[in-house]
């Protein structure tokens, strides 16, 4: 269905997301202890980074989990778990007639798949636990924001509103039209651990592992902000046997982290020597060096940027989300990346720079301290 066509049909109703959300969509409902019975998850997807961290921390507490996919993304992946085969874009149908406790969405991306998903599955389900992004916020230039900030595109109308935030926006907005008081919407920042294809976090670990002279980016107290899969992970069921709803930034560590203090917390894991040779912000624009792409979990925090590193989770932290040590994430990082096939870790990576264009960078940099 086209997009511009859906929009005007199904979300003209909508109040703009441009605007904080009521309240009641943010308020958190967390009865204490553990849970009675064995919930029955259903997963959307389960094939890519997230699911199969989802389900391991869902089986290991006792509970059945269901999947639906497509079956094309790593086919037998999961063993003896019951799949569903279907396409969110309009293939449900062998979600029809089924029931489950709950239902958890790492894949919604476009609102009329949320639209559909949502609808299908609100008598189905008695919760719907959807995994958005912190992209949905519309100013990023806020410190310590929480989630009362107001999302989408505040310069566009609704209607068109485009992108991968602005998009996961309207899922939200999707979900808790659908499902009043029992959605529960997580936000995260840059998801990192064993698995990631994303190569983000990747890149610093190995590039480290590697040893020799390092390009680091601006200053060493520059912020920088994650989640640990595994953390989310946990928590997520966590939410699910509590019955928890609401809307929540899933950013970590537990207290603020500098580029620095993540660099040095990756040293620490190897035994490779290794320097670091910081530069300036200036000097990286020159050589047209790209933040978050080139040298990534690292934005310069000025400006419409000011923010991007600095988010709050404090009402997740009050939900019962913890954080494992950096080195414990680095390690794990690192111990995943070497088990992968040589190919893969001789290719270039999806983010960060090559070697031969991060000792141009530092040529360059030595060459200006000379003169």
């Amino acid at each position: 269905m086209e997009r511009r066509v859906f929009l005007g049909g199904c979300l003209a109703a909508a109040g703009a997301l441009a605007f904080p959300p009521a309240a009641g969509a943010l308020a958190a409902v967390s009865p204490a202890g553990r849970p009675r019975r064995s919930l029955r998850i259903l997963i959307l997807g389960g094939t890519g980074f997230i699911g199969p961290h989802q389900i391991r921390s869902a089986q290991e507490r006792g509970h059945e989990v269901t999947l639906f996919n497509r079956g094309r993304t790593n086919p037998g992946m999961h063993q003896g778990i019951e799949t569903l085969i279907g396409d969110r874009n309009g293939d449900l149908g062998a979600l029809a007639g089924r029931s489950w406790d709950c239902v958890v969405d790492n894949s919604g991306y476009e609102p009329q798949q949320m639209a559909l998903s949502a609808g299908l599955l609100r008598d189905s389900v008695e919760q719907y636990l959807f995994v958005s992004t912190q992209s949905v916020y519309a100013d990023r230039s806020i410190v310590d924001q929480d989630e009362s900030g107001a999302v989408g595109r505040t310069d566009l109308p609704e209607e068109e509103w485009n992108g991968y935030g602005p998009l996961k926006a309207l899922c939200e907005q999707e979900l808790n039209r659908a499902m009043p008081g029992r959605a529960t919407i997580l936000r995260p920042p840059v998801i990192v651990g064993p698995g990631d294809a994303s190569d983000r976090f990747t890149y610093w670990v190995q590039r480290v592992d590697r040893g020799g002279e390092v390009l680091a980016p601006g200053l060493p107290d520059d912020p920088t902000q994650y989640i640990d899969v595994r953390d989310l992970c946990d928590w997520t069921v966590r939410l699910l046997e509590e019955g928890t709803t609401g809307t929540f930034n899933t950013t970590g560590p537990g207290s603020m982290l500098s580029v620095s203090g993540m660099l040095y917390g990756m040293r620490a894991v190897t035994s490779t020597p290794v320097s670091f040779t910081w530069t300036s912000r200036a000097f990286l624009v020159e050589q047209e060096v790209r933040p978050f792409s080139d040298l990534p979990m690292w934005m310069v925090p000025e400006g419409r940027t000011l923010g991007f590193m600095r988010m709050s989770a404090r009402r997740a932290q009050a939900a019962g989300l913890t954080y494992r040590p950096l080195a414990e994430t680095a390690s794990a990082t690192l111990e995943w990346w070497r088990s992968q096939p040589e190919e893969r870790r001789r290719g270039p990576l999806s983010a960060g720079l090559t070697p031969q264009r991060e000792a141009q960078i530092l040529a360059a940099w030595a060459a200006r301290g000379r003169g």
